[in-house]
């Protein structure tokens, strides 16, 4: 379901006043999130987000592209191995 416009964009408050002391300090190392339901705003562009994905946190580096998406999308919480029957075939 899409978020109204007239709210805006969702993210957390503490993420904004990370990203803006991070900018601030001009350092360039990784900022840890846990928020992956956040919107990726344009102040956040060239900022690298380690994005948990429940088992380890997943360097993003956000362009512009991105704008718009969710953090949750750049870090993928399963691991495809690929199908049984594929397996099956490539032994015989």
């Amino acid at each position: 379901m899409v978020r109204s416009v007239w709210k805006g964009p969702f993210v957390d408050g503490y993420l904004l006043r990370k990203a803006e002391k991070h900018q601030a300090s001009g350092r360039n190392d990784i900022i840890k999130i846990w928020s992956r339901r956040s919107t990726i705003l344009p102040q956040f562009v060239g900022t690298t987000f380690g994005v948990y994905n429940g088992r380890k946190f997943i360097p993003v580096l956000v362009t512009e592209a991105m704008v718009g998406h969710k953090f949750g999308e750049f870090s993928p919480t399963r691991t495809f191995t690929g199908h049984a029957a594929d397996k099956k075939a490539k032994r015989a």
